[in-house]
């Protein structure tokens, strides 16, 4: 499949992390995604109900970061991984979730955690 929807620098504010305070105080996360689909009968019809509705994708991802909380980016990144590869059009999906200004003393770089799963 050649198809698909990227969606970038989705920010959300969470509290994810190891350390009590990243889960007490919060920090800002970036999604990326790769979501592979067809899109080509949407492409013919020119109708919403053709394609993924990405708003839905963005929403998701915004709720579960500000509302979940794991003391592993792992876990942040599988939960919103399995959460998109639920919707019924996307057949494959790739996702990186980066803390972006973890507590990390003297650094001041971004860590990011990637996966990729493909349905069935």
């Amino acid at each position: 499949m050649t198809d698909c929807i990227y969606l970038h620098n989705i920010r959300a504010y969470g509290y994810t992390g190891f350390l009590p305070e990243e889960r007490a105080l919060g920090q800002w996360f970036a999604v990326d995604v790769k979501l592979e689909l067809s899109l080509e009968k949407a492409g013919q019809t020119d109708d919403m109900r053709d394609t993924l509705d990405y708003r839905q994708v963005i929403q998701q991802i915004r709720t579960t970061i500000a509302q979940e909380r794991f003391a592993l980016l792992e876990r942040l990144a599988y939960v919103l991984l399995e959460q998109l590869l639920a919707f019924p059009l996307v057949q494959s999906v790739t996702l990186r979730v980066t803390k972006v200004a973890p507590p990390i003393p003297d650094f001041t770089g971004q860590v990011s955690i990637e996966l990729h799963r493909t349905k069935g």
